[in-house]
């Protein structure tokens, strides 16, 4: 089995100054590419910044002989975004990987949750994946190639008390994801996502005893891979964490028709809800156009 390498390549990862983040940033460096570590270097709940911590990662890949450079640059702004593919842009000359990593938290039940909380969440996890990949897609269609991983989480995909605000952002990130993924295709641009289950500063107060088993490098090595030229997967969604990798995928069961064009009733809707709520012979549309050919395909049967 050859290595995988990176030489040639330019990685952007947000987020990179502790975590998986940090991770990320040494092995893509340690495989040859040269890398921005981007991050704030704010607390857990996105207060404050510094530039010891995206310093720091980058004095441990020079240090190994690598080559990175830092960035501090919010990316929860359209600014932010832009000026961190400015960044491996002006040093590199070009971007081909991105890994939306940078995230925080404001953990609180439904009725409690302010507006305040809600928005500051939505706008480094989701509007950040979104403010950094736009000018990275961009520059990536110009020479038609391209990696984007962005970092959702179970909250979102299954759900999780207290955390309405961080669950709605990082499913959010699954439909950035899906679109960017069937608009890159043409140009090899590859879009995928990750729910990981991980030890970091956002999450270790939340894990317990399983803390000691979920340590942020065993997620590293299906991330690395997934923005590898060996990797033609896209528009995919991964559960990885203590050594664990699965897909997670969203299905679409069967269901029932009335007929062509026909309005059920209330009462109808009853009576079928078996075959209505069935998971049985499921399909996963890879975009909208599945969903439409499976109606077309019920008014044919």
């Amino acid at each position: 089995m050859s290595e995988i390498r990176f030489d040639d390549r330019v990685a952007v990862i947000t987020g990179a100054g502790g975590g998986l983040g940090r991770t990320y940033a040494l092995e893509f460096a340690r495989r040859g590419a040269k890398v921005v570590v981007n991050d704030l270097g704010g607390a857990a709940d996105g207060s404050g910044a510094s530039t010891s911590m995206a310093d720091q990662v980058v004095k441990e890949i020079t240090e190994a002989g690598g080559t990175a450079v830092s960035n501090y640059d919010s990316v929860a702004t359209p600014e932010g975004g832009e000026a961190i593919i400015q960044t491996a842009l002006d040093n590199f000359g070009q971007v081909d990987i991105v890994v939306n990593n940078a995230g925080i938290l404001r953990d609180k039940s439904f009725v409690k949750l302010t507006p305040e909380e809600l928005e500051i969440v939505l706008d480094v996890h989701l509007k950040g994946a979104f403010f950094v990949s736009q000018p990275a897609f961009r520059s990536m269609k110009e020479r038609n190639y391209g990696r984007f991983v962005h970092t959702a989480s179970a909250a979102g995909i299954f759900g999780n008390f207290g955390q309405t605000n961080y669950g709605a952002a990082k499913m959010g990130l699954v439909g950035l994801s899906n679109v960017m993924a069937v608009e890159g295709a043409k140009n090899n641009i590859k879009s995928n996502v990750i729910a990981p289950i991980a030890r970091t500063r956002l999450t270790e107060d939340l894990l317990g005893p399983m803390a000691e088993h979920v340590k942020p490098e065993c997620v590293t090595p299906l991330t690395v891979y997934l923005c590898s030229e060996d990797c033609d997967v896209t528009h995919s969604i991964y559960s990885v964490g203590g050594g664990r990798f699965a897909r997670i995928f969203i299905g679409m069961g069967q269901g029932w028709i009335k007929g062509v064009g026909a309005e059920a009733s209330v009462e109808e809707i009853a009576a079928n809800w078996d075959a209505i709520h069935s998971d049985a012979n499921y399909v996963i549309p890879d975009s909208i156009a599945d969903e439409m050919k499976a109606l077309l395909e019920a008014f044919k049967g």
